[in-house]
């Protein structure tokens, strides 16, 4: 009966490692558009934190089958031992506990020290560089409004930069954030009601939409095209509807966009008479 155990306890081990080495080529890693293998970012900051779970992968990894190996090891021996045999028992190594006391923390000093410049890039806007190196000035260029169960956005009028407060001529859309391509871009998110969670998979950009906060999200897209946008925090029955999409286009579409939006909105509907 114990090798059945050892056995059944090394082939899930096994299993376990080859599902996981599979899974990108099958759709299971990250997020990606259907076709798109390996799940690659479209964002300048996506990929980055990208790769720091490549790199927290490799260290579980190699940690998964070192330690799977020795377990398997351990419990064949066990299993197979004769009933004759001496069994060789130990109280213990102090040096072997200070050793993989000492080893994890390191690792995870060491991670804890990598990320920082990938999170000080998400979240402080300073960090957001231009092509020279220098900080950018990054501009809002819309108000994006969580409310159960949908997102409400605000755009400044062609020509304008967004206020705190709405203004006559603003332009706005519902479950449908556009944003221009290239450089960073930055939103303003806030809730009406709830908790909720900005979240946008592709291009790894997450954010909590907190009540009585207006908190800036700056991103850039790397590509044009729509991205689907969803809540990520459970705010209520309707929470599973809560979707939406963001277009990302060029900067000249995105401005043609916006004017025909601001057209259509402030269209009254009178046309006058042919003569």
């Amino acid at each position: 009966m114990g090798r059945f155990w050892a056995l059944l306890f090394i082939v899930t081990a096994i299993i376990t490692f080859a599902v996981s080495w599979i899974s990108p080529s099958m759709q299971w890693w990250f997020p990606a558009e259907p076709g798109v293998h390996f799940g690659i970012a479209y964002s300048t900051l996506g990929r980055k934190i990208d790769d720091l779970f490549y790199l927290i992968l490799v260290i579980v990894a190699v940690t998964f089958v070192a330690t799977n190996a020795a377990l398997g090891y351990a419990l064949w021996k066990g299993a197979t031992i004769k009933p004759d045999e001496k069994v060789w028992f130990s109280h213990g190594s102090h040096s072997l506990e200070v050793i993989w006391t000492i080893v994890p923390s390191m690792v995870l000093l060491f991670i804890a020290l990598y990320q920082m410049d990938v999170w000080a890039s998400y979240r402080i806007r300073g960090f957001a560089k231009d092509s020279d190196g220098k900080p950018m000035q990054i501009t809002a260029v819309a108000e994006v409004t969580a409310r159960q169960f949908e997102w409400r956005i605000r755009y400044p009028a062609r020509g304008k930069t967004l206020k705190p407060m709405p203004q006559p001529d603003d332009i706005y859309s519902v479950n449908e954030l556009h944003v221009p391509t290239g450089d960073y871009v930055s939103i303003t998110l806030r809730t009406d009601d709830v908790q909720h969670a900005f979240f946008v998979p592709l291009l790894r950009v997450k954010q909590d939409a907190v009540p009585g906060k207006l908190i800036p999200v700056w991103f850039d897209v790397l590509e044009p095209g729509d991205y689907e946008m969803l809540c990520a925090e459970l705010c209520g029955w309707g929470h599973y509807k809560m979707k939406a999409k963001l277009v990302a286009q060029s900067d000249e579409d995105f401005e043609a966009w916006k004017e025909q939006a601001s057209a259509e909105q402030f269209d009254d509907g009178y046309r006058k008479p042919a003569e």
